[in-house]
């Protein structure tokens, strides 16, 4: 379980995974995901409602962000568990963080085993959250994109 929590934490979002670096507490990023970097408006922008308060989760929205998240999803983890990650899909950022933990993270997802259903749980931010169970375990997994269409988050956990 300890390998599998590590893999997640590297597969983090890149801010998320550079801003702590040291021993401690990391962020749930499943509850609260890192914000996108702020973009140029052209008019004031409204003020946007309040974050839940520490240790409060914010609700999961029913829709999609991206259409093609369950299949992207899915690719990535036939790519993970038969040792051919395809980086392509991936903005560099990402794509790097995935090379760096390839050694570690391919043998975990492999030990998963066959896929037996994804189930989409919602969406946070940026990102949709999946349920996947494998023969060997259960898992959540969270996926966002770019503006590119690229994989730009991507991280797992056991199932809570």
């Amino acid at each position: 379980m300890k390998p599998l929590l590590l893999a997640a934490v590297l597969l983090a979002i890149p801010v998320v995974a550079n801003a702590q670096v040291a021993a401690g507490s990391v962020p749930n990023t499943f509850d609260r995901p890192a914000t996108q970097p702020a973009r140029p408006a052209a008019a004031p922008a409204a003020r946007a409602p309040a974050r839940p308060a520490a240790g409060e989760t914010e609700a999961l929205s029913p829709n999609r962000v991206s259409v093609n998240s369950e299949g992207a999803l899915r690719a990535f983890i036939r790519g993970a568990q038969a040792g051919q990650i395809d980086y392509a899909v991936m903005s560099d950022d990402l794509a790097g963080q995935v090379r760096q933990q390839e050694s570690s993270v391919t043998p975990i997802v492999q030990g998963f085993g066959a896929i037996e259903e994804v189930r989409f749980m919602g969406s946070r931010g940026t990102a949709d959250q999946y349920a996947v169970t494998f023969a060997n375990g259960a898992t959540e997994w969270m996926i966002g994109f770019n503006e590119d269409g690229k994989i730009a988050a991507l991280l797992f956990r056991p199932a809570q």
